[in-house]
């Protein structure tokens, strides 16, 4: 996928070379469509680290001046000098701009009958192509975020857990506190400091998956509390097995119903890992790399899935 976000935030930097991994023969580092981007000082993403990134970087880097765009096929034994076989084409491009559409095709000549209706089927009826290449044109769709991560709180776990899930890709972060201070400088996230957290439940969509990490207990239970009125995905909680204890009677108090209440998972993680705010955050992250099998829930609907099966 391409990821029209992430350059445009290079971009502020000036020129972006993209490096996109157009093919392979045999073995190859990363998957087609794994991509980075290089700038003056700085890049992101990867295409798998080693000779091939960078050489991959050296290359795009000295593309910046003069702009434009090359093909590169590269044998990793024999040129790389890496023990693992293999050929990998590299499509390296240089970007002022962020391309538009929600397909990105480009390629040698004229545009291929079949690249043509692909586009079309894209921009009339939705159907997205696989990227990859067709009949020597790269062809990638425009990357969508196909997850609504919501998390409650910018303590030390909170920070931790938005650390870890930045990088993945296909999550759209929302992080939420009572305060624009308890934020770290983030980008490619969307923040939102309000004075009473809980009343942000109702912007969050009924398919979100919720990460209540908040430093108050009473806030938890209202966070908790509301989510079950609202509707969610996933919802899991920070916690110790007496917290959890305390909070299923408070909510049932409330009028929540026990398999509503069993939804919520607490505590989150692996607890294998131990407690330190990084343990805990690649707990939860491993289990979110499992797709959700439920998707937009709405209140009072029992469907016996929560987070410690879905989030491990």
């Amino acid at each position: 996928m391409f990821d029209i976000g992430a350059l445009q935030e290079a971009l502020q930097f000036g020129r972006v070379a993209r490096v996109v991994i157009a093919g392979f023969d045999g073995h190859s580092p990363r998957e087609v469509g794994a991509a980075m981007l290089v700038w003056g000082a700085g890049q992101s993403g990867t295409i798998g680290g080693g000779a091939l990134e960078f050489q991959a970087v050296a290359r795009a880097r000295a593309m910046l001046v003069a702009g434009g765009s090359r093909w590169d096929r590269e044998a990793l034994g024999p040129s790389l000098g890496q023990c693992c076989g293999g050929v990998v084409t590299l499509l390296t491009e240089v970007y002022d701009a962020v391309p538009e559409g929600p397909v990105v095709a480009r390629g040698p000549g004229e545009m291929p009958l079949a690249v043509s209706r692909m586009l079309a089927a894209a921009r009339g009826q939705g159907v997205m192509p696989a990227v990859g290449m067709v009949q020597g044109w790269m062809v990638e769709p425009v990357a969508v975020p196909l997850r609504q991560v919501w998390v409650w709180g910018a303590g030390h776990v909170g920070r931790a857990l938005v650390s870890v899930f930045t990088p993945l890709p296909g999550l759209a972060i929302t992080w939420v506190d009572f305060a624009v201070e308890r934020f770290p400088e983030v980008s490619g996230i969307r923040v939102l400091p309000v004075p009473e957290p809980e009343r942000a439940v109702a912007l969050a969509p009924l398919d979100a998956e919720h990460l209540i990490v908040t430093f108050s207990h009473a806030l938890d239970l209202e966070l908790c509390h509301r989510l079950l009125g609202h509707g969610f995905s996933r919802c899991g909680l920070i916690g110790s097995a007496t917290k959890w204890a305390r909070f299923r009677a408070r909510l049932a108090a409330l009028g929540h119903g026990t398999a509503e209440i069993g939804r919520i998972e607490c505590p989150i993680g692996d607890p294998s890992l131990g407690k330190h705010p990084q343990e805990i955050a690649i707990g939860v992250a491993a289990g979110m790399l499992r797709p959700p099998v439920v998707s937009a829930l709405r209140p009072h609907v029992d469907t016996r899935r929560n987070l410690s099966e879905s989030m491990g």
